[in-house]
C-alpha cells in the first residue's frame, strides 16, 4: 500500500483555520487524540457513529457499549472504514489489508473534493483523461480544477451546485461534458452525506473517456448504412419485377417470365442471407451463439462445397485438395462448419486466382500440445492481402476488394470458430494469395467421456 502523497497532505492543511476545516482535515488520519479536561487522560476523538460503539467522545463520557453479540457497523460515511481501506484521497491507514486499492489503479479517473469543495484526490487517469498536472489540481476548487461544460456551453458546476443544491440530491447520472478545448468525456458525480439530507461531505466525480462509446456508435452507423444499402438494391429489384408482372402478365412469353421470377428468387436469397449474417452478428456479440455438436467427417464437408462450387460453373482442375490422416474424431455444429468452409472458399474463387488448395491435417488444439484438433488451410493464388490490412480481416465491414459482399463473412467466421473454442488466422500463402487456417478441437461431448 503505498504512502499518502505529499500533494494529499497539503489539501487537507488548505481544509482552512476553522473548525469544519480542521475536522475534515483530521478525519482522513484517523481518531486524534485529545485531553479531557475532567480525568486528565487522553481520549480519542471521535465524530461519527463510533461513540454507539464504544469509544469515548470528546466530552470525555462513557458511553453505553453495544450489547454482547450485536453486530456493530462501521462508519461508512467517514473516509476511513473498519476495515481499512484507503479512503478518497488514496491514504492508506494502518492495519488496510493487501485487498485495498490505490485511486491510481483505477481504470476511470477519480477527483475526490472534499465538504469545502476542494479537491483532495486527483488520481493518474484523471490527469491522462483532463491533461491537468495532480499538482495543480491538488487544493483547487472543484470548479477551477475540473472546468466543465455542457453541450451548450453552460458551466457544469453552475448548474448543478452540488453543495447549495437540493439536499436530497444524490448525485448526477453519467453524461456527455466538455473540458476546456472542447474534448468530451464522461462524467458522473456521487454526492456522498452523513445522512440523506444532510450537507455535502465528499463529492466523488468519476471521469471516463469517450473513444471506446465513439467507436461503437461509428460502428453501429456503419452497420445501419450498410444494411439500407445492402436491402435497397434487392428489394428495388423485386418490388421492379413483381410491379412489372403483375401490370402487363399477358404480354410476356413463358422464357421472359421465367427470367423475372429467376431475378426475383435470387434477390430475396441475397435478403434472407443478410438477415442471418445479422442475426449471426447480434448472436455472437451477445455471447447467444447456439451450438449443437455432433460428428463432423470435415473432408466430406470439404467436397460437398467444393462440387457445389463445380457445379455453378468453376472448374474442377482449379481445386486441389491435401488430406493428411488419420484426422481426429471433430464434434462441432456441421451447420456452422459450413458456413466456415462456404465463407472462405467463396471468398478464394470470388477474389482470388489460380489454383485454390484445401489442406487438411490434424493439429494441436488451441492450449494444448496433443494432435488433438483438425487444422483446415484455405489458399489462393490471387494478390493476397496487403500486410496492413492483415489486423483488420476479421473486423466489421472489411472488404478485400469491390467485388461485392457486406464484409461480415470473415467477422461471422472467426466468432464460429472462437465459439467452438478454436482460432483464425490469416498470412501470406506459398502462391503469394490469401491464406486462411482454422483449427477445431475435438471437443468430444462431456456424456462420451
Amino acid at each position: 500500500m503505498s504512502s499518502p502523497r505529499p500533494a494529499h497532505t497539503a489539501a487537507a492543511r488548505d481544509g482552512g483555520g476553522d473548525q469544519g476545516g480542521v475536522s475534515a482535515a483530521r478525519d482522513t488520519t484517523g481518531p486524534e487524540a485529545v485531553p479531557d479536561t475532567a480525568d486528565g487522560e487522553a481520549h480519542p476523538r471521535s465524530t461519527g457513529p463510533e461513540a454507539a460503539h464504544g469509544i469515548t467522545d470528546t466530552t470525555g463520557a462513557e458511553p453505553v457499549p453495544a450489547p454482547t453479540g450485536t453486530a456493530t457497523t462501521p462508519d461508512t460515511t467517514g473516509p476511513e472504514t473498519a476495515h481499512g481501506t484507503p479512503d478518497a484521497t488514496g491514504t492508506a491507514h494502518v492495519g488496510a489489508p493487501s485487498v485495498g486499492i490505490d485511486p491510481d489503479d483505477l481504470p476511470d479517473g477519480l477527483v475526490v473534493a472534499d465538504e469545502s469543495g476542494r479537491v483532495i484526490c486527483f488520481n493518474a487517469a484523471a490527469v491522462r483523461i483532463t491533461a491537468t498536472p495532480r499538482a495543480e489540481a491538488i487544493g483547487r476548487p472543484l470548479a477551477a480544477a475540473l472546468p466543465l461544460e455542457d453541450l451548450k456551453g453552460k458551466r457544469w458546476w453552475a448548474l448543478t451546485d452540488p453543495y447549495g443544491g437540493l439536499a436530497t440530491r444524490g448525485g448526477q447520472p453519467e453524461r456527455n461534458l466538455l473540458l476546456p478545448g472542447g474534448r468530451e468525456v464522461l462524467v458522473s458525480a456521487r454526492y456522498v452525506r452523513e445522512h440523506p439530507t444532510g450537507p455535502v461531505r465528499r463529492v466523488v466525480v468519476s471521469l471516463r473517456g469517450t473513444e471506446a462509446r465513439r467507436r461503437t456508435e461509428r460502428s453501429h452507423a456503419e452497420l445501419i448504412a450498410t444494411v439500407a444499402h445492402e436491402l435497397r438494391s434487392p428489394l428495388t429489384s423485386v418490388k421492379g419485377f413483381t410491379a412489372t408482372l403483375l401490370a402487363k402478365w399477358e404480354r410476356f412469353t413463358d422464357d421472359q417470365k421465367r427470367l423475372m421470377l429467376e431475378t426475383v428468387d435470387a434477390d430475396a436469397g441475397r435478403v434472407t442471407r443478410l438477415i442471418a449474417e445479422l442475426l449471426d452478428i447480434s448472436r455472437i456479440d451477445s455471447g447467444r451463439l447456439e451450438l449443437r455438436r455432433q460428428p463432423v467427417d470435415i473432408s466430406a464437408a470439404v467436397a460437398r462445397h467444393i462440387q457445389a462450387l463445380i457445379a455453378g460453373g468453376q472448374a474442377p482442375e482449379r481445386f486441389r485438395v491435401r488430406a493428411r490422416g488419420p484426422l481426429p474424431d471433430l464434434w462441432a455444429d456441421p451447420d456452422k462448419v459450413d458456413q466456415v468452409l462456404g465463407n472462405l472458399l467463396e471468398n478464394a474463387v470470388r477474389h482470388g486466382e489460380g489454383t485454390v488448395t484445401i489442406d487438411i491435417a490434424p493439429a494441436p488444439a488451441p492450449g494444448t500440445c496433443d494432435e488433438t484438433g483438425t487444422a483446415v488451410t484455405v489458399s489462393d493464388e490471387g494478390p493476397g492481402i496487403p500486410e496492413e490490412s492483415m489486423g483488420r480481416v476479421f473486423t466489421r465491414f472489411w472488404r478485400g476488394s469491390k467485388r461485392g459482399g457486406t464484409g461480415l463473412g470473415l467477422y461471422i467466421v472467426k466468432g464460429i470458430v472462437e465459439a467452438h473454442g478454436g482460432t483464425i488466422t490469416v498470412d501470406r500463402g506459398p502462391g503469394g494469395g490469401a491464406e486462411f487456417r482454422f483449427i477445431l478441437p475435438v471437443s468430444t461431448p462431456a456424456y462420451l467421456v
